[in-house]
C-alpha cells in the first residue's frame, strides 16, 4: 500500500481526549481586547498583497485579477488574487486526481494529523485570523471570533470522527467468513464555499473532505478569497502534500460550472443560495462523455427562519434572541431570524420591545467592534434597500430602512423591523439575507405553527415558551432541520448542533455531526471465507 509522508517542522498531532468546543474569547477583558487591536494592526500591515493560484503545489498568475475588499472602506484592497477560468478547470481537476492515487492511501493517522496540525496553528494565531475576517467580510469581533472558533472545532472534530469511521466494522461476523466494511474516499472534490463564513464553512468542508482521503480543488467566493488563501498556507505550514488541496479563485460562471461539470469531479460540496445551489445539482446530475460515476453533491442552501414567541414566554429572553438571531453578523447568516411570528396576546408590546432594543444597536467600522457592520458588498446593499421598499408596502416599517452615509462610503444600512407583515408577504417568503426582520402576527400556537412551515425552506427556527406541551408539538410539527426552544435560532455548536436543512435548504448535509463524513465516503464491504 503507497503512503504519504507528512514532511513539517510541525510534530504530528494526535487527538487529546474527547472533543470539546474551542472556548469564545472574552473581549470584556483587556488583554484579549489589546491582542485584538495589535492583530488589526498588523494584519492591516499586509493588506493588498498579492496571492497566486496553487495548482498541483505551482503557484499561477492569470491576467485576470479579482480583488477583495473590505466592505466598511471599499477602497482599501484586502488582497488581489488570480482569477482561474475555464481552462484551469481541467489543470486543477487533473493535479488533484495526481494527488489523490497516494492520498487515498495515506495512513488514516497521517491525515489526521494534518487537520490537528492545521487546528494547532490556527489556535495559536486566533486573533490575526480573527482580524482576517474583520477587514474582508466585516465581521465583528464576536462574529469573528465565532467564526474562527467553529473552524477549530471542525478541524478537531473530524479528526476524531475520521478515526471513529477507519474503525468501523459490520453489525456481524457470518459464521465461517472474517467480514470487513471500510468507508473508501470518492476521489476528486469541488469545495465551493460562501463568502459569509468564509474560514469555518470553507474549512470544515475541505477539512471533510481530505481527511477521509479525498483531494480537493477549492474555489473561494470572490467576496472572501483572502481567507481561504491564508489557510492554504496554515495547510502547507502543516504538512499538506502538494495537489490535495489546489485553490482556485474564479467567477461561478466560467471556472466553477466547467470545475463541476468535469468528467473526473466526483463530488461537489457547497453552501450558499438555493439559485446556485439547485444550478450545480442540475448540472453534476447530467452525465458527462468518460464519466463512470453519478456525482454526490453535498449542498447546504438557503433560510426563511421564524421564531415563534408564545404568550406565555420570557419577553426579556425572546426580544434579546430575536435582535440577536436577526442582526447578527448584519443579518447576513443562512441561519438568521427573519420572521418573527408572535401570538396575538403579547404582539403590540413584543413589537415595542425589539423597537426598543433596535435602536440600541451600534453601526460601524467592525474593526472598532460596533453590534453591526457593513453588508458584504453594493449589490447585497441594493438588495437590502429593494426589499425594504417592498416591505413598506406590506407591512409598517418602525424601525430602520435606510442606507447610512460614512465618509469610507462604506455598504452600511440600518438594523430594519417591518411589522403587521402577512405570512405569504414577499419578504415573508424570499431569503434577503440582510439586517430585515419581519413580525407577523398569529393568532394562536395552531397558526403560529403554521406559519412557520409555509415557506420552501426548513433550515433553522426557535420557539420561546414556557409550555412543555407546546415545545413537544414544535418538535413534532415544526419543519426545520435545526430547531432550538428558549434560545436563538443562530449559533449551532459543532458536535451539539449538527447543522443543515430540508426542503430547499439543502440536503440536510448535517455539517458537525457524526454522520457527515460519511457524506465524503463510499463503502466497501469485503467478506473472506476462512479455510
Amino acid at each position: 500500500m503507497a503512503t504519504v509522508a507528512i514532511s513539517t517542522s510541525i510534530q504530528p498531532r494526535s487527538p487529546q481526549g474527547e472533543f470539546r468546543n474551542e472556548p469564545f474569547t472574552d473581549f470584556s477583558r483587556h488583554d484579549n481586547a489589546q491582542a485584538m487591536k495589535d492583530a488589526l494592526v498588523r494584519v492591516g500591515d499586509m493588506l493588498g498583497h498579492e496571492y497566486e493560484l496553487i495548482i498541483g503545489g505551482e503557484r499561477l498568475r492569470t491576467a485576470a485579477k479579482i480583488e477583495s475588499r473590505n466592505p466598511a472602506r471599499p477602497q482599501q484592497v484586502v488582497g488581489t488574487h488570480q482569477k482561474a477560468g475555464a481552462e484551469h478547470a481541467d489543470k486543477a481537476v487533473q493535479a488533484a486526481l495526481r494527488a489523490f492515487a497516494s492520498w487515498q492511501h495515506a495512513p488514516i493517522e497521517e491525515r489526521v494529523s494534518l487537520l490537528l496540525n492545521a487546528a494547532h496553528i490556527i489556535r495559536t494565531r486566533k486573533f490575526e485570523f480573527c482580524a482576517w475576517l474583520v477587514y474582508e467580510v466585516g465581521k465583528n469581533w464576536v462574529e469573528a471570533d465565532a467564526d474562527v472558533a467553529e473552524t477549530i472545532d471542525f478541524l478537531e472534530f473530524y479528526s476524531r470522527e475520521a478515526l471513529r469511521l477507519a474503525g468501523a466494522t459490520t453489525p456481524i461476523q457470518y459464521p465461517g467468513e472474517r467480514n470487513q466494511l471500510a468507508y473508501i474516499p470518492l476521489g476528486v472534490g469541488a469545495v465551493i464555499p460562501p463568502w459569509n463564513f468564509p474560514f469555518a464553512i470553507m474549512a470544515g468542508m475541505t477539512s471533510a473532505a481530505i481527511v477521509t482521503g479525498n483531494t480537493v480543488v477549492l474555489k473561494p467566493s470572490s467576496d472572501s478569497p483572502t481567507i481561504a488563501a491564508r489557510f492554504m498556507d496554515v495547510l502547507e505550514e502543516a504538512g499538506m502534500p502538494p495537489g490535495v488541496v489546489n485553490f482556485c479563485p474564479g467567477s461561478g460562471a466560467t471556472f466553477g460550472n466547467a470545475l463541476v461539470q468535469h468528467p473526473k469531479t466526483r463530488f461537489v460540496a457547497f453552501t450558499g443560495s438555493k439559485e446556485v445551489g439547485l444550478d450545480i445539482h442540475e448540472r453534476a446530475a447530467k452525465t458527462q462523455p468518460g464519466q463512470i460515476w453519478i456525482k454526490r453533491t453535498v449542498l447546504e442552501m438557503g433560510g426563511k427562519d421564524s421564531i415563534i414567541v408564545s404568550s406565555d414566554a420570557d419577553l426579556d429572553q425572546a426580544v434579546e434572541g430575536v435582535v440577536s438571531a436577526a442582526f447578527g453578523f448584519s443579518g447576513q447568516k443562512c441561519s438568521a431570524c427573519s420572521r418573527a411570528i408572535i401570538e396575538e396576546p403579547i404582539y403590540d408590546v413584543f413589537v415595542d420591545r425589539v423597537r426598543e432594543r433596535v435602536a440600541k444597536l451600534t453601526v460601524g467600522d467592525p474593526a472598532a467592534n460596533p453590534n453591526m457592520g457593513p453588508v458584504v458588498n453594493e449589490g447585497a446593499l441594493r438588495t437590502v434597500i429593494d426589499y425594504v421598499d417592498i416591505g413598506k408596502k406590506e407591512g409598517r416599517l418602525v424601525a430602520g430602512g435606510e442606507p447610512i452615509d460614512t465618509p469610507e462610503q462604506g455598504y452600511f444600512v440600518q438594523p430594519t423591523v417591518i411589522v403587521d407583515v402577512a405570512p405569504d408577504a414577499r419578504i415573508s417568503q424570499e431569503e434577503i439575507f440582510g439586517p430585515v426582520l419581519a413580525i407577523i402576527k398569529a393568532r394562536d400556537y395552531d397558526a403560529a405553527l403554521a406559519i412557520a412551515n409555509n415557506t420552501e425552506f426548513g433550515l433553522t427556527g426557535a420557539v420561546y415558551s414556557a409550555d412543555k406541551e407546546k415545545l413537544e408539538r414544535a418538535r413534532r410539527e415544526f419543519h426545520v432541520g435545526n430547531l432550538y426552544f428558549n434560545r436563538k435560532c443562530t449559533g449551532a455548536m459543532v458536535g451539539a448542533h449538527p447543522f443543515g436543512g430540508f426542503n430547499m435548504s439543502g440536503t440536510d448535509s448535517k455539517a458537525g455531526g457524526p454522520d457527515y463524513l460519511y457524506l465524503f465516503t463510499q463503502a466497501k464491504s469485503v467478506a473472506e471465507k476462512l479455510l
